[in-house]
């Protein structure tokens, strides 16, 4: 490291009541906690994008953030440091076979089409990844549709989801089915490991890609869905907030629905009108009907 980017780290080290304001700043914004244990990576964070924009100092950067149209700017490029994290297609094996199951007997039952929302979408993989396994089973079904919301915070990771080009190494667990059927590879280096592929237009068209703060669920406009997947987004709020944001979520399926949590994300929470669904390594909540 040179001497310069190293005396630039260790200028940049943030005190006690710029760490609070910054807390409350994210936590007011997006829900998200940043604990003590974590103060470093938001200064890692904060300094990296300081650095790209020509500030050295947090209360500078702080006011920027601050200043209208172009601190609203800078805050959507932020939050997407500090918010999306890696994903992968089919992640969580469990809970994919869990929501196959499900849509198969909604279907079978008379079901004429699923609508899902996948809730902290991220740069896509998730979406992609209901999408394909809910395109196989609706051929099997005739006259049947499917569609599917997702929403982020983020608006660079919603952008990245929808143009859908990922790194063809990302695609080494799905099966050659999936692979051929709706990826494309795209021209690039003759190293294969570097190409990049490309989600078809049959998958895309049937998802919508949406901005949707969490915190502000009660002005989002889904209602009535089928099946409500939201995994590894709970885990950076407070225990009070995570409580509130899956009731929010429980109240906008339909009844009979499907709410898929991340394992271990929501410990204590309950509500009259849902019921644990008992399914092995997965957390999950159906509506009831009555």
């Amino acid at each position: 490291m040179s001497a310069h980017k190293w005396s630039m780290k260790e200028s940049l080290k943030m005190d006690d009541e710029q760490f609070i304001l910054w807390q409350a700043l994210l936590e007011d914004r997006t829900g998200m906690q940043i604990s003590a244990q974590r103060k470093s990576f938001l200064e890692t964070s904060l300094a990296i994008r300081m650095r790209e924009v020509g500030l050295q100092d947090y209360d500078a950067y702080y006011e920027k953030l601050m200043s209208g149209l172009t601190g609203e700017v800078e805050w959507a490029t932020l939050v997407d440091r500090l918010t999306v994290q890696e994903t992968s297609f089919f992640r969580h094996t469990s809970s994919f076979e869990l929501v196959h199951d499900y849509c198969d007997a909604r279907l079978k039952e008379g079901a004429s089409s699923l609508d899902v929302w996948c809730v902290g979408c991220s740069t896509g993989e998730e979406p992609y990844s209901l999408g394909m396994m809910l395109n196989g089973l609706i051929e099997q079904h005739q006259g049947k549709y499917w569609g599917i919301t997702a929403t982020d915070i983020s608006l660079p990771a919603l952008s990245k989801a929808r143009q859908g080009i990922y790194s063809k190494r990302k695609l080494d667990l799905m099966s050659d089915e999936y692979k051929s059927r709706y990826f494309a590879t795209l021209p690039g280096s003759s190293l294969s490991e570097s190409r990049k592929v490309q989600v078809n237009r049959e998958l895309k068209d049937r998802i919508c890609f949406a901005q949707v703060n969490v915190l502000e669920l009660e002005s989002a406009p889904m209602a009535e869905m089928d099946v409500i997947f939201c995994q590894n987004l709970l885990i950076y709020f407070r225990r009070w907030r995570k409580r509130d944001i899956v009731t929010h979520l429980a109240e906008r399926l339909a009844p009979g629905g499907l709410m898929v949590l991340g394992i271990g994300e929501v410990l204590d929470w309950s509500h009259p009108d849902m019921e644990r669904v008992p399914y092995d390594n997965t957390l999950a909540f159906v509506r009831r009907n009555g």
